[in-house]
């Protein structure tokens, strides 16, 4: 497995980030663009010790790739914001 944090680049906490973490248990990272959905749902398992749904990505304009993690349920995206420092 790649070292997680080379995959991870960094949260984001955006006001539609937020209402994400809230209402579907989603969390929002900016992640490595060659990265593969299951690396990342890798590197999240490892890094945050969270159980993982699914993977979402997306490739932004800027050419920067953003990855929705979901959440089980027994893991509150709330929980693993506050101890990031996002809320």
């Amino acid at each position: 497995m790649k070292d997680p944090y080379k995959i991870i680049k960094h949260p984001i906490s955006t006001e539609k980030a937020v209402k994400l973490m809230e209402s579907q248990n989603k969390l929002t990272f900016i992640v490595n663009k060659d990265a593969s959905k299951t690396e990342i749902k890798d590197a999240i398992q490892s890094v945050f010790k969270v159980k993982i749904i699914d993977v979402n990505t997306v490739i932004l304009p800027s050419g920067q790739k953003k990855a929705y993690i979901k959440l089980s349920p027994e893991n509150p995206a709330i929980d693993v914001a506050t101890k990031l420092g996002l809320i």
